[in-house]
């Protein structure tokens, strides 16, 4: 059907085909030469088909010939595999008689070793002869080879006995015992290797060829040991005296040898040299880092890079070094020793002129390296050193001072500085003191030397109360006899210039070590010194002053009496007295004889209205009260004189004191009565702390008012108003006027 089928739509194809020639009535002319055509086209495809129909089949011819073929070999290899089984089944019995021939294998193996070896075992008492040779004469690389070869013939020797009979532990003994000899051999050349090891600094300078034969023998053993481990893990088999990890012995007195160069700087104890520690620290720096520069630039060359050579003794060096420091650190040691061991450790170590030397990087770094001692060593030891700094100062400013007091009482007068003024050495001696303590402070860190200046000005402030304590004595012991000590007055200058020069050391210090920020911490002790040393200046000008009335009084007394009246030259001897005491008092610092000067003028002319107030005199008549008070304003103008003279370019106004003086002449000289009360309440009204007792006693020296007079007049003048000069300081509260006791009246 499918034939009928295909045969229907070739025909209606056909028909189609034809229908499209043939469309035309001229085309009916060319109906042959198309049916030529479409002859020739189905011939062509006939033979196509023919020719695909052809090779199929000779393929399929083909293919069945080899399988033919293949069935035939098959059949082959069956019949081959039932041979080979047949003769198996035959053979198993002849290979169970085999066993003697692989035990003969064996032994020819161990024969044959031992041949191999019969020479070397025969020569052996020889060999170790000629090893001991090679080894006293130096030549250890050949020594070492020789004894290479002997163990090698132990070892196959050894091996193979195992390999036959691991039990058999009779056999092993002979063998080790018979080359005994040969494990002295090894120990003396390991002991000429360490010898050459623990000298490898000095040795890789004079010979290094020596020691990199060392070096290679030892590297030699390295790989003979891994050589042998790695065969035990597979035989379980490993040779006496292995492995001998004489790399790791090398490592070790190497660390011993630094350790030893460490310990063994140490030349002196502080009994035989002060300088002991510094000495030692000095001697560790240098070999330090000689070696270490030996070690980077020729030692690094004679091993192998896998030693890491420098690395491993630059990590020994700085062990053994942290060992000592840590010992050091422990001993009983005294504060400058305390700081050099400090310095040393925190600052040179790390410096250039030890690890941080430019020749040794960059394979130190000294960032990389950990600190030789710990925090905590390093706190303990800086408060040692501040308690035991405490009480050093605290015993040297007791010195200074116990030296000072020595001084005052000298008969030759104190030095003066450059500017003529009196001085004792006393505080540059302190002052030079806390620098030293400092700089060597400052060489540690900024922490301490903070704390050390804290630490020297709070010792300073109970110190200059002290000073001041002793300059009272000083003073109460020269009141006792004025005579001694001869120069009491030079030395008391010397002590007052001391407290200028004190507060500027002070200012200068705090310039020098103290950060601005620190400043505050300060400023209270600072105030309380400056406070300190004032009380010491003032009361030493003052007891200046009383050395200079207590002179003058007996002048003083002769003022307002009779003789004074008569003539006498009471006030010229005053100034004498008082000129020649400020030629002492020139060399007194700026600032207190300003001081002094003030004093001393208001001091006398206290005296002298005291004088007048002590109403020693009672003028007869007008004549002696204008005598008198003419006498009075000219010794105003002598002392006047006097003191602007003293006070010169000082630019010191002290004028108004003598004014008080010429103003109760006016008073005393005032001849009209009926003025009299106008000319006190002038007074009063310019000296407002004047008392009605010192006006009754002007007016007793007056000589010529009543009771009553005096009376009203005081009674008046409390109602006046004052008008005082804005700088008078008052005067007369200081002056007591004598009442009238019944001695007096007596008189």
């Amino acid at each position: 059907s499918t034939m009928e089928e295909t045969d229907r739509e070739a025909v209606a194809t056909a028909v189609q085909r034809v229908a499209g020639m043939l469309q035309r009535p001229d085309q009916l002319d060319k109906v042959e030469q198309y049916r030529r055509r479409e002859a020739r086209k189905k011939a062509s495809v006939e033979a196509r088909l023919k020719a695909a129909i052809q090779s199929q089949l000779d393929g399929v011819r083909t293919g069945l010939s080899q399988l033919h073929n293949a069935l035939n070999d098959v059949k082959d290899i069956q019949q081959s595999l039932i041979d080979v089984n047949k003769d198996w089944r035959q053979s198993i019995n002849t290979i169970e008689n085999l066993k003697d021939v692989k035990d003969a294998v064996v032994q020819h193996s161990q024969l044959a070793a031992a041949v191999e070896n019969l020479k070397n075992i025969f020569s052996v008492p020889e060999i170790v002869r000629e090893t001991h040779d090679l080894i006293e004469r130096g030549e250890l690389l050949q020594a070492h080879r020789k004894l290479m070869d002997l163990e090698c013939s132990r070892d196959n020797l050894m091996y193979e006995q195992y390999r036959m009979d691991s039990k058999n532990t009779h056999d092993m003994n002979l063998i080790h015992t018979y080359f005994g000899n040969m494990q002295k051999l090894s120990e003396e050349l390991a002991k000429q290797l360490w010898m050459v090891v623990q000298r490898s600094l000095v040795t890789v300078r004079r010979d290094p060829t020596l020691l990199v034969s060392v070096v290679r023998i030892i590297d030699r053993e390295e790989k003979i040991d891994r050589r042998m481990l790695d065969r035990k893990k597979q035989t379980g088999f490993i040779p006496p005296g292995r492995p001998k990890k004489w790399k790791e012995k090398m490592f070790n007195i190497l660390d011993r040898t630094v350790s030893t160069r460490i310990e063994g700087t140490q030349a002196d104890t502080r009994e035989s040299d002060k300088m002991w520690l510094v000495r030692h620290l000095e001697i560790i720096r240098k070999y330090v880092l000689d070696d270490l520069l030996v070690a980077k630039t020729l030692l690094d060359q004679c091993f192998p890079p896998n030693y890491d050579i420098f690395n491993k003794l630059l990590n020994m060096y700085h062990q053994a070094l942290s060992t000592r420091m840590q010992e050091l650190a422990a001993e009983d040691l005294e504060a400058n020793e305390i700081v050099s061991l400090l310095t040393w450790v925190l600052n040179t170590y790390k410096s250039t002129e030890m690890m941080g030397n430019s020749e040794l990087s960059p394979e130190v770094d000294v960032n990389s390296l950990d600190a030789l001692i710990s925090q905590n060593v390093v706190d303990q030891l800086l408060s040692k050193y501040m308690s035991t700094l405490t009480s050093n100062i605290i015993g040297w400013l007791r010195k200074a001072l116990e030296t000072d007091k020595k001084d005052w009482i000298k008969e030759t007068e104190p030095e003066a500085d450059q500017d003529g003024y009196y001085q004792t050495t006393l505080p540059a001696i302190v002052f030079q003191m806390f620098e030293q303590n400092l700089q060597v402070a400052a060489q540690i860190n900024e922490d301490l030397k903070t704390k050390v200046l804290l630490l020297c000005l709070q010792q300073m402030n109970s110190f200059l109360t002290r000073y001041k304590d002793e300059a009272q004595l000083y003073k109460e012991e020269h009141l006792k006899n004025r005579q001694y000590p001869q120069c009491y007055v030079q030395y008391m200058i010397a002590v007052i210039n001391n407290c200028q020069t004190f507060k500027e050391s002070i200012i200068s210090l705090k310039r020098k070590y103290l950060k601005l920020e620190m400043e505050d911490t300060l400023s209270s002790s600072h105030a309380s010194m400056d406070a300190t040393l004032d009380i010491i200046a003032k009361e030493g000008c003052s007891s200046l002053l009383d050395e200079v009335f207590m002179d003058l009084e007996p002048h003083l007394n002769e003022l307002m009496t009779k003789k004074w009246l008569m003539g006498c030259n009471a006030v010229g001897t005053i100034c004498v007295t008082v000129e020649d005491y400020f030629n002492d008092f020139s060399k007194i610092k700026k600032p207190y004889k300003k001081t002094m000067t003030i004093e001393a003028h208001r001091r006398v002319v206290v005296e002298y209205i005291r004088a007048i107030m002590l109403k020693r005199i009672s003028f007869k008549n007008a004549e002696e009260r204008k005598e008198g008070a003419e006498r009075m304003i000219k010794e105003a103008e002598q002392f006047r004189f006097l003191f602007k003279k003293l006070a010169a370019g000082s630019g010191e106004d002290t004028e108004g004191l003598c004014d008080i003086i010429e103003a109760i002449a006016e008073v005393i000289k005032l001849t009209d009565p009926s003025l009299l009360y106008l000319e006190v309440s002038t007074l009063v009204s310019k000296y407002p702390d004047i008392r009605d007792d010192h006006i009754a006693a002007l007016l007793t020296v007056r000589g010529d008012a009543s009771r009553d007079m005096k009376q009203t007049i005081i009674e008046t003048l409390d109602q006046g108003p004052s008008q005082p000069n804005p700088n008078y300081v008052p005067i007369f509260k200081e002056i007591t006027v004598p009442t009238l006791t019944v001695p007096k009246l007596l008189k």
